[in-house]
């Protein structure tokens, strides 16, 4: 099967984890047949030798587009699907591993279902190797399940996907809406034009994560955003607002949390 991969850089990346990215979709046991690499602005000189060697090593596959100044990760991403040859994209960030058999296990459920447009899998959350794994994100299966579980949480883990590129572009493409760049695109698609999901039960995506995550999910500035585009949500129609309240405002109170209180939290609720 015909398919893109559809990856962002960014200048504050870390040359081998980007490497390493690169290097898993590589390993595929079913190659995509175009790599888009978008260069979200000025890069570092590694992290352009990294993406300089993989194209001359594979220099009908990789596809390069530069964006002169950094303007995010939505609207980067935008230009990718616009971008692609083929109606299957699959995401991929570039700092995370995908395991071999990732795109090919997706691409396989949209071979027996025509009516799929976006399908998604669990991953696994590790620190510096992929061994050390401290939690399994989950999320639902079925296109009911994903629909309901929407309305408060997204239910597609956005670098996991394969959605096609024809479904994308009738939904808006993505928008640059900070932090919520995937709910947002992912919302509009499942709830507003009805584009049908699935997610495959086990963790075939491995996202990096740090000490300092927990963190980053945390302050005032952070809730800020949270019940921005969460309100957002519900004056679309997308949640009622005891869903609002349960999501937007209990995602706030848990970002303002002190630091090792979120983490537990997070553990104990969020993921297995």
């Amino acid at each position: 099967m015909n398919y893109s991969v559809l990856m962002s850089v960014y200048k504050k990346e870390e040359p081998e984890y980007l490497k390493a990215s690169i290097e898993s979709i590589l390993n595929q046991t079913i190659l995509p047949d175009q790599f888009i690499i978008i260069k979200d602005g000025p890069l570092t000189e590694k992290l352009d030798e990294v993406i300089a060697q993989a194209e001359k090593a594979n220099p009908n596959l990789i596809d390069i587009i530069c964006n002169e100044i950094n303007i995010g990760l939505g609207p980067s991403l935008a230009k990718g699907v616009l971008a692609s040859k083929n109606e299957l994209i699959a995401r991929m960030d570039s700092d995370d591993y995908s395991a071999p058999e990732r795109c090919e296990r997706l691409l396989r459920l949209f071979e027996q279902d025509n009516d799929l447009g976006i399908a998604g899998c669990y991953e696994s959350e590790f620190i510096d190797s992929i061994e050390n794994v401290v939690a399994i994100h989950k999320v639902p299966e079925t296109d009911e399940e994903i629909r309901k579980f929407m309305r408060r949480r997204c239910a597609i883990l956005h670098p996991t996907v394969v959605f096609k590129k024809s479904e994308v572009i009738r939904s808006g493409n993505y928008r640059s809406v900070h932090l919520y760049e995937d709910y947002d695109l992912f919302a509009r698609m499942i709830l507003e034009h009805n584009v049908k999901g699935y997610n495959i039960q086990e963790p075939l995506y491995h996202i990096r994560v740090s000490n300092d995550f927990f963190k980053r999910r945390g302050g005032f500035r952070y809730a800020k955003t949270v019940l921005k585009f969460k309100w957002g949500m519900f004056r679309k129609g997308y949640m009622s607002i005891g869903d609002f309240c349960i999501s937007g405002l209990g995602q706030a109170l848990v970002s303002i949390m002190p630091n090792k209180l979120r983490e537990s939290f997070y553990m104990k609720f969020l993921r297995k």
